[in-house]
């Protein structure tokens, strides 16, 4: 593919526009078109997609997900030259992919891309691509514009590859998260903690992030949304069809979809209000005094488990009734940890673990919100043997 061959962009997002300019830039005959309208001052443009890619050798795609690609591609179907290329950038699911390239055969090269839009600026992105080899040596040129090419066998394995490296994305963003959180609470300051953090493993991260850790909303603009990325956490459990926690904790984490991926890190800790009801229930055990287990619980909640071998379903006042009012022989030997939180609108979980001499258990709760009170509405444990 020459530089005098048009390559019409579909989606001037963050991504696509970045991608557009830096082709053109590099001399380029480039015509971009976004669903929006939105134009660009470095990208010819055009309102009408049939127009952009009526001329076109090659149509590149950086659109937000599979449903957006079918749309798009429907509507510039009849418009498309019989040997222009498709390539697409977009970020889908396994089988969104392959059947895109079992729609527009061997013309179809599927080639998500790992980076954001500095990379895509600088054209050091990490191009997965799955392509016709034929189709490949016409293309080639173009996605080493943009960045390093790995080859890939097939769109689906692609796709699902990206997947996989957003979600070590995801648990790296959440893990920040978590450091910044705990650092918080031991009132270490922020610059220290960033300049501690980026000497580990989540050194690069927080080095690319480290003005939005540090300044907040007056932060850039995103780079990449906390909305795509759940997006495709979703995508990847659904693939999959293994659960994926960051994927809900990313949807609850910011506010604002259209936030960079580090409001998720910056997230505040969890509120006192849903962590009250387990501290009481922590005290409850401390004291042995059971009115602290009344103020935890709803009325109507269940404590259940396997005691000896056989499944137990206590209410509450029969819950109340096994603590004598006064601590344990060995209360001072005894440990209780809250492991997590997850807020979930009107309803959260949470789990904890509790050492009590020999015996280790975990007690996983639910929780809800009656009106600007938190309680636990019922529990069920496991003690470790």
């Amino acid at each position: 593919m020459t530089p005098s061959h048009t390559i019409a962009v579909l989606g001037l997002g963050r991504m696509g526009h970045t991608i557009a300019s830096r082709l053109a830039c590099r001399h380029r005959d480039v015509v971009g078109w976004t669903r929006s309208g939105r134009t660009s001052p470095t990208v010819r443009t055009t309102a009408d997609p049939q127009e952009a890619v009526a001329k076109a050798d090659l149509v590149l795609l950086a659109l937000f997900d599979g449903p957006a690609c079918r749309q798009v591609l429907d509507d510039i179907h009849d418009s498309l030259r019989t040997d222009t290329i498709v390539l697409n950038t977009s970020t889908i699911a396994p089988d969104e992919a392959a059947h895109l390239a079992r729609r527009l055969g061997p013309l179809y090269v599927h080639a998500p891309v790992l980076g954001s839009v500095p990379a895509a600026a600088d054209g050091t992105l990490e191009i997965l691509t799955a392509a016709d080899p034929v189709v490949y040596d016409r293309v080639r040129p173009v996605l080493e514009a943009l960045g390093t090419v790995r080859p890939v066998e097939d769109a689906a394995t692609a796709a699902a590859l990206k997947l996989i490296a957003n979600s070590s994305l995801a648990g790296s963003v959440l893990a920040l998260r978590d450091s910044l959180q705990q650092a918080d609470a031991l009132g270490l300051s922020r610059a220290r903690v960033l300049d501690v953090l980026e000497l580990g493993h989540l050194g690069p991260l927080v080095a690319r992030k480290r003005s939005f850790l540090s300044h907040g909303p007056t932060a850039p603009t995103a780079q990449f949304t906390v909305g795509a990325l759940a997006k495709d956490m979703a995508l990847l459990a659904a693939a999959s069809n293994v659960p994926l926690r960051c994927g809900s904790v990313l949807a609850d984490a910011a506010a604002d979809p259209e936030a960079d991926i580090t409001a998720a890190a910056m997230a505040p800790a969890t509120e006192d209000a849903v962590l009250e009801p387990l501290r009481a229930y922590i005290r409850g055990h401390a004291t042995g005094d059971p009115a602290h287990f009344r103020a935890a619980f709803l009325p109507t909640a269940h404590i259940e488990g396997i005691r000896e071998g056989a499944f137990v379903s206590w209410r509450l006042d029969d819950y109340c009734a096994l603590f004598p009012g006064h601590p344990a022989p060995d209360e001072p030997a005894r440990a209780r940890r809250i492991d997590s939180v997850d807020v979930h609108g009107t309803v959260a979980t949470a789990t904890m673990t509790l050492q009590h001499g020999p015996d280790r258990f975990t007690d996983v709760f639910l929780l809800v919100r009656t009106g600007d009170d938190w309680r636990i509405a019922n529990k069920a444990y496991h003690r470790h043997c």
